[in-house]
């Protein structure tokens, strides 16, 4: 099968052994791959290199062949996926607890979309932050992948939304996904938060700097849930906050999560979030571009320059 390989900060596409199941595992013939920071970070030096080679954490396609013990699927079900490695090749083997039927109003493309960003949106917003509603939340990277999807399920869950963006067409994303957009090149976050009475909760995935002026824009009682960190991971700010405002700090990250917990996870998306994705639902899945396989390396650049509205896909 084809797959992009990573050797060092070099990718190459390489015709490579299928994966072979393992008991409780789904094969999957892969349509569509979406493109991530990790995959980024990754040829960059920053992140874990996949243990096979093959980048890419989630996937949408159709079943080609379940392993003993797998009733839950059949041959030709569409699904989607998240997985650890792997997803830039023309099939992936994926446990089953990991594998979602896609919505029956979605294609294959716009399924794609959903794995990496709604696990992500989940378990940083409900299980970390238990985001309720009624309560306010920030946004950060308001129009990326995770950012557009992160607005639409806080919105589900009843909450009102704000989000950061830096360009006038991604404050715009940000806007028809449900949010009130800050452009941060021409508006203090801060301030506009503050002058809203603060916010009970921000998702963040800048860091640096950007974690002393969360913790002002945090309303009492607020929580920081940080899923990435652009900015790096070094910080300097007063603790105060922290202290006076009753805040709570946390990170999150799927990669280390064991195969129950992205189960649980999977199990609850499906049965809280699946209803309510469609062209006339609150959550549409926003495509930025899409790229062949042999341009995996094109869709990083891309990725890179800050230039996607959405989620970055590959073609398989």
């Amino acid at each position: 099968m084809r797959a992009v390989v990573l050797s060092g900060s070099q990718y190459s596409l390489k015709d490579i052994e299928r994966p072979q199941l393992k008991p409780d595992e789904v094969l999957i013939k892969v349509a569509y791959a979406g493109v991530n920071r990790a995959d980024l970070f990754q040829v960059q030096g920053k992140y874990p290199l996949p243990e096979g080679g093959v980048p890419g954490l989630e996937v949408s396609g159709e079943v080609a062949e379940c392993a003993s013990g797998v009733t839950t699927f059949t041959v030709s079900d569409k699904v989607c996926a998240i997985l650890s490695e792997g997803a830039f090749a023309e099939y992936v083997a994926v446990h089953a607890g990991h594998v979602m039927r896609v919505p029956q109003v979605l294609g294959l493309s716009e399924a794609a979309c959903l794995p990496e960003a709604a696990f992500t949106a989940w378990v940083s917003l409900v299980w970390q932050a238990g985001l309720k509603k009624g309560e306010k939340v920030l946004i950060h990277g308001g129009a990326s992948g995770i950012g557009i999807l992160a607005i639409q399920i806080a919105r589900t869950l009843g909450a009102e939304v704000f989000a950061t963006a830096g360009s006038a067409d991604k404050c715009a994303a940000c806007i028809a996904a449900g949010a009130r957009a800050i452009n941060y090149r021409t508006e203090d976050f801060v301030a506009v938060i503050e002058g809203a009475g603060g916010v009970d909760v921000i998702l963040d995935m800048v860091g640096g700097d950007y974690f002393a002026r969360n913790l002002s824009a945090l309303a009492k009682n607020g929580r920081l849930c940080i899923i990435a960190l652009l900015k790096g991971p070094k910080v300097e700010a007063s603790l105060s906050p922290i202290l006076l405002k009753h805040l709570k700090v946390m990170g999150s990250t799927l990669r280390s999560r064991d195969t129950a917990e992205k189960a649980a996870i999977a199990q609850e998306l499906q049965e809280r979030i699946w209803n309510f994705i469609g062209a006339d639902k609150p959550i549409k899945p926003m495509i930025a571009q899409v790229f062949p396989l042999e341009d995996a390396e094109k869709a990083l650049t891309f990725m890179d320059k800050g230039l996607n509205i959405g989620k970055i896909l590959l073609k398989i």
